[in-house]
């Protein structure tokens, strides 16, 4: 379900608002001078606490510092009117800092704090400096300490925001790990339901195929040379007669249990084999590699590697316009031996990119659909990981994840 589009903030009517205007009204109505130069920039800081949440783009660092300079500006206008160090409305230099404080950290508060403090100094110009000092000392400390309180508050509201932020990450990587083991539990599910269905119909259907076959040769034996029609009829019966038990060959192996025989092989000899294999049907495209030299032997089945490197590097090169690249990479991190099958050709739409290791889904004219399904079985039983990472026109990469430690071996240390 996405998420809900957020609310902007200048769409909502505060209940924090409404408390600025009251307070602010309440200074209006007892203001000192009662005229315009008092009542104006009272009015105007009202409208900048009121304006401050509502305009996002002013958010940033940026945009912060220009509303705490236009609080510093406004309110260093009202107390100088309305009799500088004397007036009654120094208060109004806490906007600032507490503004400060709670948006920076602690040299940002102090700064800003001291920035306020030498604005509220040069009132001592028009009065007896030793009296107005004190004063000036004693508002200046009050400043910088509601200034700290403030910034050390927000600190921990900082603190906890992180600590909530990188908590929703990590449920959310998570979540994202049990989704891939549960549709790695139903993919698992599916082949073994689908691999006792094509066993039960390969048996069934390979008998029938010998005998159309053997009839469809001896039938033509028998024909005569001049009946071009039926031996051409009876070409096609055996030919088609072929290519159904080769399909069903391809129902057994996707069927049949693997027996894996793992032994110390070099990844890099095994992918060479899967590279000269491929190259054969793949003429028209470059295969380049890209080894990592510092990946030691470790048991794997080479052969069914083998088929697995094979089917990727094909389905590479038939993706790629001719003239184009495939690329082959290994490397090895945190006890797990990396293949990548890398190429820049037609890619696969988003749609299909959860059912491509579907048995029987494919986007080929005559393809099956049990390429890339018996890949998967064959990574899965060497307690691997296969991916895909693919943008439609761009290309795709396929990542293979084998265990430098085999299955049963890292169970007992475990």
């Amino acid at each position: 379900m996405p998420p809900e589009p957020a609310v902007r903030p200048s769409r909502l009517v505060r209940p924090t608002d409404f408390v600025w205007l009251f307070l602010f009204g309440v200074l209006t109505l007892t203001s000192q001078v009662g005229d315009a130069f008092e009542i104006v920039p009272l009015a105007l800081l009202a409208l900048i606490q009121v304006l401050e949440p509502r305009i996002p783009g002013l958010a940033a660092f940026r945009g912060r510092m220009v509303w705490i300079a236009l609080k510093l500006v406004t309110g260093y206008i009202l107390i100088g009117y309305t009799g500088g160090i004397q007036s009654r409305y120094w208060p109004v230099l806490l906007l600032p800092v507490v503004s400060a404080a709670t948006a920076f950290g602690l040299a940002g508060t102090l700064s800003v704090a001291l920035a306020t403090g030498a604005a509220y100094a040069s009132f001592l110009a028009w009065v007896d400096w030793r009296e107005g000092l004190v004063i000036l000392v004693v508002r200046f400390v009050f400043l910088a300490m509601v200034g700290n309180l403030v910034n050390a508050l927000a600190e921990d509201l900082r603190v906890q925001s992180r600590n909530y932020r990188r908590a929703a990450e990590q449920l959310a990587e998570a979540n994202r790990h049990v989704q891939e083991a549960e549709e790695a539990v139903r993919r698992s599910d599916r082949l073994a339901a689908l691999g006792q269905l094509s066993a039960g119909l390969a048996h069934e259907l390979r008998n029938p195929l010998g005998t159309i076959r053997a009839s469809s040769e001896m039938l033509n034996r028998t024909l005569s040379a001049e009946n071009d029609v039926a031996r051409e009829v009876a070409g096609f019966i055996t030919s088609e007669a072929d290519r159904m038990n080769s399909l069903v060959t391809r129902f057994l192996q996707f069927a049949r249990p693997l027996q894996l025989r793992l032994e110390p092989s070099d990844l890099g000899a095994m992918i060479d084999r899967a590279i000269a294999a491929a190259s054969r049907e793949a003429q028209s495209v470059s295969i380049y590699k890209n080894y990592d030299p510092g990946i030691a032997p470790f048991p794997f089945d080479a052969e069914m590697m083998e088929r697995v490197v094979f089917n990727l590097v094909v389905n590479a090169a038939q993706a790629t316009a001719p003239g184009g690249a495939v690329t082959v990479k290994t490397r090895a991190s945190g006890g797990v031996a990396e293949i990548a099958v890398i190429d820049r050709g037609s890619g696969i739409e988003p749609g299909h990119l959860d059912s491509i290791f579907n048995p029987f889904f494919t986007t080929k004219p005559q393809g099956v659909g049990l390429g890339l399904a018996i890949v998967s079985k064959i990574v899965d039983e060497h307690g691997g990981k296969i991916a895909v990472e693919s943008e439609a026109g761009r290309g795709s990469v396929f990542r293979v994840l084998l265990p430098l430690t085999p299955l049963a071996v890292r169970e007992a240390q475990e």
